[in-house]
């Protein structure tokens, strides 16, 4: 009945103090399968698709135009699939297909139970700062270790990636965000702005993400790892498209 709810039915703003990316390259034949009919992987050199890995402190989350006293600070770890989606007007949209997200607010999972479809769960998140390194770590079993001294890291030996500049291309921001209503044959678009967007190439000592591994896939490489600082984020209210077959 309350159905209409999930589809973002209103502009959203909040505040990235912290959002650390690392992304994942496996072959395309292993991920057209995870996403929705309507839409396509984002493709680098017609071989490799890619997985993000999202650890994003935020803050000030609220209706766009509500006091920022109302906002709400939570951790989330998001799973996302590089995607494009050719909307009906012929426009090929580059964005993101969310597969789960985890956060350590019990507000966010009730409210984004409500107003989005993109699968919270309720989780506790640690994190540790010594000598310059960074543990992050969750009660669902991820943990990465981030080495902050290292100011120019090389690419993981693993990436498909010749050089930074290259794997820049596939750090984000991905503009729009998409979901799929198979039974309705309805693509909802959420586009999100930012005022700035510089990531910095960010060294990753170890990481351990066992929601990637319960896929199983035959090959999985570390492409790369940017984290962003202080991002003034919103997101315009959802619109869905209808398709007629």
């Amino acid at each position: 009945m309350f159905s209409f709810l999930k589809c973002h039915p209103f502009s959203v703003e909040a505040f990235f103090e912290n959002s650390i990316v690392l992304t994942f390259a496996v072959a395309k034949e292993e991920l057209q399968g995870l996403i929705p009919r309507h839409l396509k992987l984002d493709l680098f050199r017609d071989k490799w698709a890619f997985i993000a890995v999202a650890l994003v402190e935020t803050s000030e989350l609220r209706p766009k135009g509500f006091p920022k006293i109302l906002g709400n600070h939570f951790f989330l770890i998001g799973y996302r699939i590089f995607v494009r989606y050719r909307n009906r007007e012929g426009r090929n949209l580059r964005g993101l297909y969310i597969l789960k997200s985890e956060t350590d607010s019990l507000k966010m999972k009730i409210l984004g139970g409500i107003f989005t479809h993109y699968n919270y769960s309720l989780i506790h998140i640690y994190k540790r700062l010594e000598n310059s390194m960074s543990e992050i770590s969750s009660s669902s079993g991820l943990n990465i270790q981030v080495n902050w001294v290292e100011s120019a890291p090389s690419l993981p030996k693993s990436s498909p990636f010749s050089s930074w500049k290259e794997a820049r291309l596939f750090s984000g921001p991905l503009p729009f965000t998409f979901t799929c209503n198979e039974i309705k044959n309805e693509v909802l678009i959420v586009e999100g702005i930012r005022e700035s967007w510089k990531p910095k190439p960010l060294k990753i000592e170890s990481y351990k993400i066992p929601f990637l591994d319960t896929f199983k896939f035959h090959e999985i490489n570390f492409a790369n790892a940017f984290v962003v600082r202080n991002i003034p984020y919103h997101w315009k209210k959802g619109r869905i498209e209808k398709w007629n077959q």
